[in-house]
Parts: C-alpha cells; structure tokens; sequence
C-alpha cells in the first residue's frame, strides 16, 4: 500500500508564493504519474499540473508560467512550486499518484488547504 503525504499549504496573499510537497511511502511502480489536482468550493476537482517517471511535465493552462512541478524520484516526493498567486488559486489540492505499467494503481493524497487572500 502507498500512502500520499502533503504538506507546504496556508494562507498567503495575492502574489505571494507557497511551495506544496508530496512525500510517497511504500513499494512504487513505474512507470507512473504524479499529478496535483485541486478542487475550490462548489466546483469540480481539476488537475492542475502532472509529471512522469521520466520527468516530463504538464500543467494547466490557468496556472502556466507561475506554478511549477517537479519531482525526485530518489525521495519520491513532489513538488509544486506556486509563484504570483491568486485569489482564484484557493482550493485544497490533492497529490495523486498513478500507474502507467501492467499492474494499474492509483492513490491519493489527503489534501492541504491553499488560501490566497489579503
């Protein structure tokens, strides 16, 4: 069983920045994708950012060119570096996890709070 552990959220004012991580635990298959998703009150969890085992990455068009994602696969942690943000960022975001080889996995994280407000 893996289990997902994030951490870095809070409260933080428009254009100030937060550094979300993402701590793997446990026997992790590869190939596989990282991701971060988030979801704000009332609407749809989406996906915000991913990246694979071969560290190539993709992120939404909302948050391009100020957030950032990475990963080290010899922690097997993630990372999102949020820069400029604002106030349509709050939402909890989720890390998830999930398998692109024969034996299919997927797993979440519990969620951290972003809150960007003056």
């Amino acid at each position: 069983q893996v289990q997902l552990v994030e951490s870095g959220g809070g409260l933080v004012q428009p254009g100030g920045s937060l550094r979300l991580s993402c701590v793997a635990s446990g026997r992790i298959l590869r190939p596989n994708i990282f991701a971060w998703y988030r979801q704000a009150p009332g609407k749809e969890r989406e996906l915000v950012a991913s990246v694979n085992s071969g560290g190539i990455a993709n992120s939404a068009d909302s948050v391009k060119g100020r957030f950032t994602i990475s990963r080290d696969n010899a922690k097997n942690t993630l990372y999102l570096q949020m820069n400029s943000l604002k106030a349509e960022d709050t939402a909890v975001y989720y890390c998830n996890l999930y398998g692109l080889g024969p034996i299919s996995y997927r797993y979440w994280g519990q969620g951290t709070q972003v809150t960007v407000s003056s």
